[in-house]
């Protein structure tokens, strides 16, 4: 599985590349889905390019995205999207139109009453749990653990050459806890410079992983990815050169 992250948190002072409409989004996702994408993740906008949770927005996004592909969609509940965790739980139960999936990060006040409220209404829930935080040790304790769609593991480390140790930690930490092999699925990935790396490191251990604007601005030769597409393309060769290594 290779997750399209679309935007997340970036804006236009990001470059002219980055979708921020429902009607930018939907095409973005139509053509990362076109290169081999199979799940698309998406932060909503409001018009000044700010991530929401506005039932409204998500909804027009959801709905543009669906227009143009038959892949799963979710969306981000980050905290900076809305850091009152009473308003943002109200915004949640407020959505007319409903994800596949959220991603909910552990380590933020309020991420189990939100998971539990995602769950009841259908939605399935992406773990985001952190490298540098406690976001391992809360969802492992956590009673709604057994019962996400996955463990998204998020390395946080900036280093391209300290990123894979602190993803195999990371790993490890879930693993001891009974997380894998036999819990919920685990996406791997990185961020900025490290994206490249820990996609590798991914496809060498078989685990899922994502890859898009969100992550990395840029294709693992250092040039400026154009486009999501692009990122997906580069992903699968990068994905499948590793894993031929990993097996020999």
């Amino acid at each position: 599985m290779v997750q399209v992250c679309l935007n997340g948190s970036r804006g236009a002072a990001d470059g002219a590349a980055i979708p921020l409409s429902p009607e930018a989004l939907a095409e973005e996702a139509a053509r990362a889905v076109a290169a081999g994408a199979t799940d698309v993740h998406v932060h909503p906008k409001t018009p000044c390019g700010r991530d929401t949770l506005s039932p409204r927005v998500v909804a027009a996004t959801l709905e543009a995205i669906r227009a143009r592909v038959a892949v799963p969609v979710g969306v981000t509940t980050g905290a900076w999207a809305e850091p009152d965790p009473a308003a943002r739980l109200a915004r949640v139960h407020g959505w007319t139109v409903l994800p596949d999936h959220a991603s909910v990060n552990w380590h933020e006040p309020g991420a189990e009453e939100l998971a539990a409220a995602l769950l009841e209404r259908g939605v399935g829930v992406e773990a985001g749990i952190w490298s540098g935080t406690d976001g391992a040790a809360r969802f492992t304790r956590s009673p709604l653990a057994p019962k996400v769609l996955r463990v998204l593991a998020e390395i946080t480390d900036p280093d391209p050459g300290t990123a894979p140790r602190t993803a195999r930690a990371l790993l490890s930490a879930l693993a001891a806890r009974h997380v894998a092999p036999d819990g919920p699925r685990i996406l791997l990935h990185g961020e900025n410079a490290a994206t490249w790396p820990v996609l590798r490191l991914a496809a060498h251990l078989g685990l899922a992983t994502r890859i898009g604007l969100e992550d990395t601005l840029t294709l693992p030769n250092g040039r400026r990815a154009a486009s999501n597409a692009e990122l997906v393309r580069a992903s699968l060769t990068e994905y499948a050169d590793a894993a031929r290594d990993a097996g020999r």
